[in-house]
C-alpha cells in the first residue's frame, strides 16, 4: 500500500497560502462523502468540526443533493432531503483535525481558515462473496473512499 503515491486533485496549490489533508482509501460511503464534502466547503474549520460534531450526535441533518432517492425530510432548517450519515463524519472530523494540525505545523492563524476545497472520489473496489443457501453465492463489493480537503487563510 505504502508504494503507491497519491497526488491531490486540487490545482494552484501554493504551499504559502494553502494546507490540505487527505484520506486514502476508507471503508465510508463515497455518497454520504461526497455530500459532507459539499456541504463544509466554504466553513471554517471550527464550524465545520462542530457541525460534524453535531451530524455524529444526531443533532443537525446533512442535506441530500444528489443521492436523495427515498431520503425522507428532516425539520432541520434548509435541509430538504436529509441524513445523519455518522461514520463518515466521523471520519471528516479526524481529517479536519489533521488538517489543523497540519496547519499548525505550517504556522497558520487557525482561526482565519477556510476549507476552500472538498473533494471526494472512488477508490478500489474489494470483492468477495457471501455464501448462500444451495451452494450459490452473492457478490459483496466494497468501494473505498479518498477525501481531500484544502483550507486557505482569509
Amino acid at each position: 500500500m505504502s508504494s503507491m503515491q497519491f497526488k491531490y486533485a486540487f490545482q494552484n496549490y501554493d504551499r504559502t497560502r494553502h494546507v490540505r489533508a487527505s484520506l486514502r482509501e476508507k471503508t465510508i460511503s463515497h455518497k454520504h462523502a461526497r455530500e459532507i464534502a459539499v456541504k463544509i466547503k466554504g466553513m471554517s474549520i471550527e464550524t465545520a468540526r462542530d457541525y460534524l460534531q453535531d451530524v455524529i450526535k444526531l443533532k443537525r441533518a446533512v442535506p441530500f443533493r444528489r443521492y436523495n432517492n427515498e431520503v425522507g425530510h428532516k425539520s432541520d432548517t434548509g435541509v430538504m432531503a436529509g441524513r445523519y450519515p455518522q461514520k463518515a463524519a466521523t471520519e471528516f472530523v479526524k481529517l479536519i483535525d489533521n488538517l489543523e494540525s497540519n496547519a499548525e505545523y505550517r504556522g497558520m492563524d487557525l482561526d482565519r481558515l477556510k476549507i476552500i476545497n472538498a473533494t471526494v472520489h472512488k477508490g478500489r473496489k474489494i470483492q468477495r462473496f457471501t455464501p448462500r443457501a444451495m451452494g450459490r453465492a452473492s457478490p459483496k463489493v466494497d468501494i473505498l473512499t479518498h477525501v481531500e480537503l484544502v483550507a486557505q487563510e482569509i
